[in-house]
């Protein structure tokens, strides 16, 4: 039986009710919390320039393998997995790989041929082409270092990326919990007032102290009530090892008792045939068969206490 406790504390339950309401409040704000927290999709095609009806029309058009959309499946842009980012950013890491490449060559046929074509024509020197050469190799030492900081910055964002997933789902899950927290804490008080209830009724029904004793004490008399079963258990395997020799002993006894019966029986046949003998006749055969009888019964009554015989 519990021990009668202290009320709930109705500050902390008011705590937690604010707390239920400010979350409610929170995603309610953000919206219907299935799309508060998830990845930009990467929904638009892409598209070549000549597609564009504002682009100019005088600009170049890029070639016509660049002109179709993305052959990338929208099936998983609405439900995005690791797995599906990952293809699709590989995907259009090709097509910019290969937009870039366009866009190069394009640009560098279209200086060439104005350099051809110009009045009067352009004319480069070799020193001119040298240092070029040594503009492009520090243009390319710097798109080194940045490609670096933004490859560690992408690593640093991913390990990032992955924190945050997992804190976000472990808040979900504990979101779920303080949910279902009020509920709990309902249940409990409730039981807690029946088990007050019945510890009044034991208690003004007169049952004795140990129904009605604190936790730590009924547990303690608990333990002493097992160790004390254990000690039983223990004697009744000792004894139950000796039952068998108890069983040979009084089976023993049994067949000893068994041949005494018999001697009893021919003792009691031989007095009853005696005292008939010293009443139908006379003289000194009959006196010899009473003192036989007397000495019969005083071996018959020795043996009976004895062998301990009623």
């Amino acid at each position: 039986m519990l021990h009668p406790t202290s009320s709930p504390n109705k500050p902390d339950q008011q705590r937690a009710a604010k707390v239920l309401r400010a979350l409610d409040d929170l995603q309610s704000a953000s919206g219907d919390g299935s799309d508060a927290y998830t990845i930009i999709k990467l929904s638009e095609p892409i598209f070549s320039s000549s597609d564009n009806p504002d682009n100019d029309p005088t600009t170049t058009a890029a070639p016509t393998t660049l002109s179709r959309t993305s052959d990338v499946s929208t099936a998983s842009l609405d439900a995005p997995t690791p797995t599906s980012l990952e293809a699709d950013l590989a995907h259009y890491r090709e097509l910019f790989s290969k937009l870039r490449f366009s866009y190069v060559e394009q640009v560098t046929k279209e200086k060439f041929i104005r350099a051809i074509v110009g009045d009067p024509p352009q004319i480069v020197s070799p020193q001119e082409n040298a240092d070029l050469e040594a503009a492009n190799a520090e243009a390319k030492a710097a798109l080194k270092a940045l490609k670096t900081e933004v490859a560690a910055m992408v690593a640093d964002l991913e390990v990032r990326g992955r924190a945050l997933t997992a804190r976000y789902e472990a808040v979900q899950e504990e979101l779920g919990v303080l949910r279902a927290l009020p509920t709990e804490i309902d249940g409990l008080e409730e039981r807690v007032r029946d088990l007050r209830a019945q510890h009044q009724l034991l208690r003004a029904a007169g049952v004795g102290p140990e129904m009605s004793m604190p936790l730590g004490k009924t547990r303690a008399l608990v333990e002493g009530r097992r160790g004390e079963l254990r000690g039983l258990e223990r004697e009744v395997e000792v004894v139950g090892g000796q039952v068998p020799r108890k069983r040979k002993e009084v089976e023993r006894v049994r067949g000893e008792v068994g041949v005494l019966e018999n001697r009893r029986a021919n003792s009691q046949a031989a007095a009853r045939e005696a005292k008939r003998r010293r009443e139908g006749a006379q003289g000194g055969v009959e006196d010899e068969l009473e003192a036989r009888g007397r000495w019969y019964r005083a071996s018959e009554t020795v043996l009976r206490q004895v062998l301990d015989l009623q």
